[in-house]
């Protein structure tokens, strides 16, 4: 009560209502002490509006601070190759009938037919056909013929090359084939026509030849990591069904990777190789067989490269380990890049190899492989996006190199001896300047310098010199232009009573080609322009100038 009294004396502010206020205190008092009092009290009550608040939550202060800084350089092992679409051209062996084939405008046309004619009696026929889709199977064929009669009697000249090659593809693996006929006629004119002369069927060397082959090879990474390449092919070779040779070339390699910079290889290869004579009264048999296997270790990085193996042979019995151990080093990224090696082979030598290189040997009556062993330096290097160059230095011992001489009777036939062991130091430089698919240029050269003949006075048939050029511009959207060059200088020859002499030559071609509409192209050849008889092999002029030309169909 004295809690009301207090706070009414706060809101009764003058006298009189205090006074009244003390009266109405001491009547209540004395009815209190009278009886009790069950009526309720009189109180003031206060009410205010309540309006819950929530505390402001405490955040938290987050002070940023710079990171450390990341001093490892990235690894960017980027090699962007010189945007060229076209490869050095290689140059080809000359014959002395041999054309040069020209490079069509219109890549990627699959069937075509190629055909045209030209002095000394010349047709010349080409085609090529083309089925399936390329992913699933491919087949090609390819075929063509040309033939030639020269001025000389019995200076003629025939070759037909068929050919054709299937691909099957699974999901990781291709299945691989060709099979092909090659049948070239020439004739042994190169004797002296004043005193001798001779029927075509007795100078005749008629060659025929049936090869096959298949393979198996993985398209796809396994999950072991293997690629594998087995292959075998099959030759059947015959001179007019006198000399009859047989080959069969097994290869089986293997190779394993471990990781991305390291590689083993391992290739199984077998060469056998049989020839029959039966031009003689009595039949002869002669066996060439080679066998080898090459485990190899291979090392890639960025900027170096390294094979390091060995390669046991068993060359008709009699074992040899050849070095095969190289590498390639990037000086500066893209640009120079140093090569070096000391490696060996074997080049297997069969009577359809020698005729390929020479096709007026007589008869060979034996066969040998030639072993080869090279050390070697060089640099290569790519300046700007379009030349490039090599240059290399090699130090060749040869054993059992074939070597051609001009037989003693009538020199229009070529004996094949053998040298068991010889030489060679060899320089050898090529460059390169290809824009696109507009213009290419190459050139190369080759230095032979063969010394420490043991069987013979010198390298009887080998060129020590030889030069090759090759040009091709894209003049204009439908022409073509192109040239080519191939001189060669001091090839030793051997004739009769012991003498000798030396051949030299160059010939130069040159050739257009106009596309008249999308199928159709005319094109036209020059060969031998400087209309040099020079003799590539010693007796046998090759043919003065010689003009080709044609039509060639797309479809």
């Amino acid at each position: 009560m004295y809690k009301v009294f207090q706070i009414s004396s706060r809101l009764l502010r003058n006298k009189f209502q205090i006074l009244l206020l003390l009266i109405a205190y001491c009547l209540l008092a004395s009815n209190a002490t009278a009886q009790r009092d069950t009526t309720r009290r009189q109180t003031i009550e206060i009410t205010s509006s309540y309006k819950p608040v929530l505390r402001n939550a405490v955040k938290i202060n987050l002070s940023a601070s710079a990171l450390a800084a990341d001093t490892s350089r990235p690894r960017l092992a980027y090699d962007i190759p010189a945007q060229n679409l076209f490869f050095a051209y290689q140059p080809i062996s000359l014959k002395p009938l041999a054309l040069m084939q020209d490079t069509g405008l219109q890549l990627g046309v699959r069937n075509y037919v190629k055909a045209g004619f030209g002095n000394y009696t010349t047709p010349y026929i080409a085609a090529a056909v083309s089925f399936g889709d390329g992913k699933k199977s491919l087949v090609n064929l390819y075929g063509n013929y040309i033939s030639s009669k020269g001025k000389i009697i019995n200076q003629d000249f025939s070759e037909l090359k068929l050919k054709g090659t299937g691909s099957f593809f699974s999901a990781k693996n291709e299945v691989y084939g060709s099979a092909g006929i090659n049948a070239n006629q020439y004739y042994q004119y190169g004797y002296d026509h004043t005193l001798h002369n001779f029927s075509k069927d007795s100078v005749s060397r008629k060659y025929q030849e049936f090869f096959v082959s298949a393979g198996l090879r993985n398209t796809a990474v396994n999950d072991f990591k293997v690629n594998y390449n087995p292959n075998v092919t099959a030759h059947i070779f015959s001179r007019e069904n006198k000399i009859n040779e047989s080959s069969l070339i097994i290869e089986a390699p293997v190779e394993k990777k471990f990781g991305e910079s390291i590689s083993f290889k391992v290739a199984a290869i077998a060469n056998l190789t049989n020839l029959t004579n039966k031009a003689t009264t009595i039949n002869t048999s002669i066996s060439n067989n080679l066998f080898q296997i090459a485990p190899e270790l291979v090392y890639y990085s960025d900027k170096f490269t390294f094979h390091g193996g060995v390669t046991p042979s068993w060359n008709n019995g009699v074992l040899s380990v050849l070095p095969n151990i190289y590498g390639e080093a990037q000086l500066q990224h893209n640009v120079l890049m140093v090569q070096a090696g000391w490696v060996g082979r074997f080049i297997n030598n069969s009577f359809r190899s020698l005729s390929t290189m020479n096709p007026y040997i007589a008869d060979p009556t034996f066969l040998t492989n030639t072993k080869e062993v090279q050390y070697y330096g060089g640099v290569k290097a790519t300046l700007g996006k379009h030349f490039s160059f090599n240059a290399k230095a090699a130090f060749i011992t040869y054993n059992n190199m074939p070597l051609f001489v001009n037989d003693g009777l009538y020199g229009n036939s070529f004996i094949v001896t053998n040298e068991s062991k010889m030489n060679d130091l060899q320089l050898h430089g090529d460059m390169s300047l290809v824009s696109q698919d507009k213009f290419t240029l190459t050139a190369g050269l080759d230095l032979n310098t063969y010394t420490g003949l043991s069987n013979n006075a010198n390298a009887w048939g080998l060129i020590p010199v030889q030069l090759t050029g090759s040009f091709r511009w894209n003049a204009f959207k439908q022409v073509l232009l192109k040239a080519d060059v191939f001189t060669f200088s001091g090839v030793p020859a051997l004739l009769k009573n012991n003498t000798e002499t030396k051949t030299n030559g160059t010939d130069l071609s040159a050739g257009a080609e106009f596309k008249i509409t999308k199928k159709f192209s005319a094109w036209l050849d020059l060969n031998n322009i400087l209309d040099q008889k020079y003799q590539r092999w010693y007796n046998y002029p090759v043919y003065g100038l010689n003009v080709i030309g044609g039509i060639i169909a797309h479809f």
